[in-house]
């Protein structure tokens, strides 16, 4: 049979894109090659699925810090107040959690993903899984459609390529998709792990005595080679046996990648807020009185209540602090220090996890060979690119499957009007 579209890859770009494309009446034909389509969906959000966020388009943008700039024509055709009706329309409840992240009220991603196959089903769209794309087909500077790797060719006028980076590969994100956009002309820019755990080798990380220990509403800031301040988040963190993850570890991870490359550096300093709504005034002047309190008491056991116990120790030995000084024998010079590690306690990052290991891949397709308004290739007429495969990423929070969303509605849309004329408006 011969198809409008070909779609392949089921995750949420893809399914978007067939849901698009066939509602505006083209014949559409999604092929995936594992056995069950949004593997990634279904484990997105903790399992919950992180369907959108609810910001403004400005804040969200923002969030997209990969190119997020790129997504303004296709919010203009479905944005992320489009995807919250798109799913209520359907019957599925959404519910707005911390910092505008929409999850469906059941907190199932099983949900999301059933809808949206069902949605596509429901509308004529054809699927095969288990059938592995081996190349997509280029006759006479258009696409043809696509060659399975069991030596079957499937007809099409349009192709629409969403399968994903490299990041999470066990969900079928293993870049299978690059090398059919070079075969067309494309560039790939470089890849990179974002939205990552990041590495330290500092002696109280390799010591794990920190291992699992939370911090909660602290900000996190990325500084380069030459002392300049590049980023800062706020938000959770956690410490690991390798290092730091948690949200605002993960936000910093793709600054990390950049400043090594960038100014050939083997670490890039972070600093900790612990106290992001004081003052190095304000802590040295508390801690002081809670000293002043209890003047036979140990500083170390002063500190229990005001801070983190297991990082007593490794704070009172950076200040140069005794941990049984006493209130009368506290010299005024390190506890200032002390209180400036309050508001500044730095960890040198080595690196970051491998890219396999990361939410989100940086890098891919790059944006200038891709119309804005269309998502098809400026090399290869016919050919649509959706999803991470593209060189945007943004922070996790709802950005980036926002941002497949709207690529694959886009792509989807266009591809229909490509292959059966039908206009778009």
């Amino acid at each position: 049979m011969h198809y409008d579209v070909i779609v392949v890859g089921g995750g949420p770009s893809g399914l978007m894109a067939c849901i698009a494309a066939s509602s505006r009446g083209a014949r559409v034909l999604l092929i995936d090659k594992g056995d069950k389509l949004g593997r990634k969906l279904g484990i997105s959000g903790g399992g919950r699925c992180n369907v959108t966020n609810n910001k403004e388009t400005e804040e969200l943008i923002k969030h997209i810090p990969g190119n997020g700039r790129f997504l303004y024509s296709a919010f203009a055709h479905f944005n992320n107040q489009d995807i919250i009706r798109f799913f209520e329309d359907m019957g599925i409840k959404l519910k707005e959690e911390d910092r505008g992240r929409m999850f469906p009220v059941s907190d199932k991603a099983k949900t999301v993903v059933e809808a949206l196959i069902g949605r596509a089903r429901g509308q004529g769209v054809q699927m095969r899984v288990n059938s592995p794309v081996q190349r997509v087909l280029y006759e006479e500077g258009r696409t043809a459609g696509v060659r399975l790797q069991s030596g079957e060719s499937v007809h099409a006028a349009c192709v629409i390529v969403a399968t994903g980076g490299k990041s999470v590969p066990h969900t079928g994100s293993t870049g299978d998709g690059y090398p059919w956009a070079e075969e067309a002309g494309h560039t790939i820019t470089e890849l990179y792990p974002t939205e990552v755990p990041l590495v330290s080798r500092e002696a109280f990380i390799q010591s794990k005595e920190l291992q699992g220990l939370s911090l909660r509403d602290i900000t996190v800031s990325v500084w380069n080679a030459k002392g300049k301040k590049v980023v800062q988040h706020e938000g959770d963190l956690i410490f690991t046996h390798f290092g730091i993850s948690g949200p605002t570890a993960l936000r910093c991870s793709q600054f990390v990648v950049k400043l090594k490359k960038q100014f050939e550096v083997p670490t890039v300093k972070l600093t900790i807020d612990l106290f992001p709504e004081r003052s190095t005034d304000e802590l040295y002047d508390e801690t002081m009185k809670l000293a002043e309190q209890e003047p036979k008491k140990a500083i170390k056991n002063v500190l229990k209540g005001f801070l983190q116990e297991r990082m007593i120790p490794i704070l009172l030995k950076k200040a140069g602090l005794r941990e049984d000084t006493t209130y009368d024998n506290i010299p005024k010079q390190p506890w200032m220090q002390l209180a400036a590690l309050l508001k500044a306690f730095p960890i040198q990052i080595a690196d970051t996890l491998s890219i396999e290991e990361a939410f989100v891949t940086g890098g891919g397709v790059h944006l200038k060979e891709i119309d804005p308004k269309t998502m098809m290739s400026k090399r290869m007429d016919g050919l649509f690119f959706c999803g991470e495969i593209l060189d945007i990423h943004g922070y996790t929070g709802g950005y980036n499957i926002t941002a497949a969303f709207t690529t694959g509605y886009t792509a989807g849309l266009h591809a229909a009007e490509a292959a059966i004329g039908q206009e778009v408006y």
